[in-house]
């Protein structure tokens, strides 16, 4: 269980703060909902609090090394199949919410980046994929969010 005020992370939106607990009728039965609102865009999500999928805590401050770990191992097989066949792959790790398959995606498309000019729907998932990393990175290390964006640039120059 969260509580308000703790940041979390739902899977296909990014890093949100949690800004109330609301009780709804659904089906006849009372269901809790945390409602969030997701720091990137301000939109607000509800996601039922006995969801197991719903949210995750940040990645503790640990296992961050990891994350750049995977980003700086550029010894990987870039997938060269059709753009819109990586787009579909790289859309269902982006929406495990999985920092590490986040990174995976973002080291694919950084990798390519320097082979060949990628599709629109690749330069937007690539900025997204940066994006969440870098919010996520910088809540839980408290770390300001341009120097992790400059870390991972300097990885892939």
């Amino acid at each position: 269980m969260f509580n308000l005020g703790d940041h979390v992370v739902c899977p296909g939106h990014g890093v949100g703060q949690i800004c109330s607990v609301d009780t709804k009728e659904l089906n006849g039965e009372m269901k809790s909902f945390y409602i969030i609102k997701v720091v990137s865009n301000g939109m607000k999500v509800m996601i039922p609090v006995d969801s197991k999928e719903g949210v995750r805590s940040l990645i503790p401050s640990t296992e961050i090394g990891g994350v750049f770990e995977l980003l700086q191992d550029q010894n990987v097989k870039v997938d060269m199949s059709t753009w819109n066949r990586r787009h579909r792959e790289y859309t269902l790790k982006v929406k495990t919410g999985s920092l590490l398959e986040i990174a995976d995606v973002l080291r694919q498309l950084l990798l390519l980046k320097m082979t060949k000019k990628l599709s629109f729907g690749e330069r937007k998932m690539l900025d997204q994929c940066k994006e969440l990393i870098v919010k996520e990175i910088s809540l839980s290390s408290g770390t300001p969010e341009g120097a992790i964006s400059e870390k991972i640039d300097s990885l892939y120059t």
